[in-house]
């Protein structure tokens, strides 16, 4: 029989995170029970939620209306970004400030609801992950989905996102025939020396962003190494604490074996002993009888 890894991740993903391994081990230990290894090797690389993300997804499973209205804050917020709305990114970038941090707070209190209380630390990574799900099409879709393991890399702007066709502007066309330089004619070269000047800004400030985004990107890769790094650490590390916590799982087994023997012995021992005194007296009794008779 197959087993659904989907539905079984998110049975667990909803759990308290110091309930997680152990539902998780015992998902596992069904899986292989159904039949279905590939199902139950998935389940077993499936990885304990931290307190931040756990919490946020909280907000997906008992505030779906607020999960919606932030989807749709994000999607807003990329397509400003994509078209260069300066004034529609303004007025969501306020929005998204506020949004966020009231969002970080009913996480906090759904949390503390479920009996797990929160660090402020942890309510500040919370606003994080959300920040993370306006920003990135990616991050949005797996949050979502409920399950999330850990907070995603850190975004600088809005990922994968370029400047649509339709944002860049087109450079106003020049015509005319040349004729003798009029009054009113430097006034409209102060102005069109103004707007060139406007527009070179503009270049410069483009040539900016472009730059530090470059060095962004550079550093997000060298995070992304580190990070990479990290990880293999940390599956190392919990593929050691499984094998730790199924000897431990054993061992407690076998204690417990242990103790049920020593008990039966006991209770054998006990027999024993009564068997044993009764056997004596009645040796003695016949010892006595014999000898009365002999006398």
């Amino acid at each position: 029989m197959d087993v659904d890894v989907d539905e079984v991740a998110s049975e667990l993903y909803g759990l308290l995170p110091a309930e997680f391994t152990a539902a998780r081990n015992a998902a596992v230990a069904r899986a292989r029970t159904a039949g279905d290894a590939d199902a139950a090797r998935r389940i077993a690389d499936l990885r304990k939620p931290t307190l931040a993300a756990w919490a946020s997804t909280l907000l997906v499973r008992h505030r779906p209306e607020e999960t919606e209205g932030l989807l749709q804050l994000g999607r807003a917020l990329r397509e400003a970004h994509r078209n260069l709305d300066g004034p529609r990114l303004k007025e969501l970038g306020h929005q998204q400030h506020a949004v966020l941090a009231a969002l970080a707070r009913q996480a906090r209190d759904l949390a503390a609801e479920a009996g797990q209380p929160v660090s402020e630390t942890v309510v500040r990574e919370i606003e994080e992950i959300v920040r993370a799900v306006v920003a990135d099409e990616a991050v949005a879709e797996q949050w979502s989905s409920g399950v999330l393991e850990k907070a995603p890399q850190a975004r600088v702007g809005f990922t994968g996102l370029e400047p649509g066709p339709a944002a860049v502007p087109s450079p106003p066309e020049r015509g005319g025939t040349a004729r003798p330089e009029q009054p009113q004619d430097r006034r409209k070269k102060t102005v069109r020396e103004r707007e060139s000047e406007r527009r070179e800004s503009a270049r410069e400030e483009e040539r900016r962003k472009e730059a530090e985004l470059a060095a962004a990107r550079r550093e997000t890769e060298r995070r992304d190494k580190e990070l990479r790094r990290a990880e293999e650490s940390r599956r190392t590390a919990d593929r050691r604490l499984s094998q730790a916590e199924d000897r431990l799982a054993d061992l407690e087994r076998r204690r417990r074996e242990a103790e049920q023997a020593r008990d039966r012995a006991r209770d054998d021992a006990a027999t024993a002993e009564c068997r044993a005194a009764e056997a004596g007296r009645a040796a003695q009794a016949a010892r006595e009888k014999l000898e009365r008779l002999g006398s």
